[in-house]
């Protein structure tokens, strides 16, 4: 079988600094700032020439936490509980033939100097801080937009989003710029979807901080930020 290599020619810096609580899809949590960070091989302004018209990037991007060796022709999507299985190519799973992603993100600024550029700031990313990137692609309008366009299975478990309670003295140990994406992450549920323990406390780690809530119905109560 005929294999081809990828340069990474990017990485991107985010507030998620594991797998549990990154948004299930992009734009999901808009206000969610990252930074496209080149490889030095690609920290060429000259690569971003034009872009600067274009308001919404295309990321391709490696499930670099979920690579195997082995694959399935079926996974259990976690939004269906994890009980029922589906063809790999019908879902988004991370595991995949080819550990690849796709990542739609609007483009806040882009800054061509400084040390480490050029960096592309972008808000609406999916991606894990680390996360290798193998393309960005500028996103047109005209053709990548379908509004008549078809969800399947997705559609029809559609998720509700949760009510927040969230004690000031609490959400006050966050930087104020940070407490809206935080908010936005944990009203999408966070938690897999076959897990609904209204006594257990479930924590993940974002912008450097650890995040403790419990859920119960529809209610989700955030208990600490360390």
């Amino acid at each position: 079988m005929q294999e081809i290599s990828f340069k990474i020619i990017a990485r991107i810096v985010s507030d998620f600094d594991s797998k549990f609580g990154i948004p299930r899809q992009s734009g999901l949590v808009p206000d969610a700032k990252a930074r496209i960070r080149f490889e030095p091989e690609f920290r060429n302004a000259d690569s971003l020439r034009g872009l600067e018209g274009f308001s919404h990037l295309w990321i391709a991007w490696i499930f670099s936490e979920n690579i195997r060796e082995t694959w399935s022709p079926t996974v259990r999507p976690p939004r269906l509980g994890g009980n029922k299985r589906l063809g790999v190519f019908a879902t988004r799973s991370s595991f995949r033939p080819n550990p690849l992603a796709l990542s739609c993100v609007k483009i806040e600024s882009i800054h061509l100097d400084g040390p480490e550029g050029p960096e592309i700031v972008v808000s609406g990313a999916d991606l894990m801080n680390g996360t290798p990137i193998v393309d960005i692609k500028p996103y047109l309008p005209y053709t990548d937009s379908h509004p008549d366009a078809t969800g399947g299975f997705a559609e029809a478990v559609r998720q509700n989003r949760l009510h927040v309670s969230a004690a000031p003295e609490i959400l006050n140990k966050l930087e104020e710029e940070k407490r809206g994406p935080l908010i936005a992450v944990l009203e999408q549920d966070p938690r897999p979807a076959y897990q609904d323990d209204p006594a257990r406390t479930y924590g993940f780690s974002f912008a450097g901080r650890e995040i403790k809530f419990r859920v119960d119905g529809d209610n989700l109560e955030l208990v600490s930020i360390d």
